[in-house]
């Protein structure tokens, strides 16, 4: 895969900085994936997301796009407006459908989703195998599927 110029990834509010990118691990069942920071017009870091380019069962559970917003930047819609910078990325290497997943008691993180237009598919269980059941403790997921 080829990664794509990153540097349209900016509206009035935010910028996002492309950090790192990561090739294919076939191994671990990971796709290419952009690592983001989330800055302010003025440089200032105020999160981080990334998006994975690829859809597996893996991805099913973890989503394509994954993000964060630092404690003091939070309840500004930061997050939606960093999805969205992400799904123009997204559009441009044809991938037609993202999914998004947030744990179902992450109430701020469910109204991004929420706020994106996506359509929940389904609060599922995740596998025993999973990384973020067994790494984090986490066992259900909200699974949103956004059209491209």
């Amino acid at each position: 895969m080829v990664f794509l110029n990153t540097d349209f990834l900016c509206s009035e509010e935010l910028r996002l900085l492309l950090d790192y990118t990561a090739e294919a691990d076939p191994v671990r069942d990971f796709v290419p994936a952009y690592h983001f920071k989330i800055c302010l017009p003025d440089g200032t870091m105020i999160g981080r997301c990334d998006l994975r380019i690829g859809h597996s069962r893996k991805l099913y559970y973890g989503g394509n796009i994954g993000y964060g917003i630092f404690p003091d930047y939070r309840g500004r819609h930061y997050a939606e407006k960093a999805c969205r910078l992400l799904l123009m990325l997204a559009k441009r290497h044809g991938l037609g459908y993202v999914i998004i997943t947030c744990r179902p008691d992450n109430l701020p993180s469910r109204r991004t989703c929420e706020r994106l237009g996506g359509k929940l598919l389904e609060i599922t269980e995740l596998p025993e195998d999973n990384d973020m059941r067994r790494d984090r403790g986490y066992s259900q997921v909200c699974v949103f599927r956004y059209e491209l």
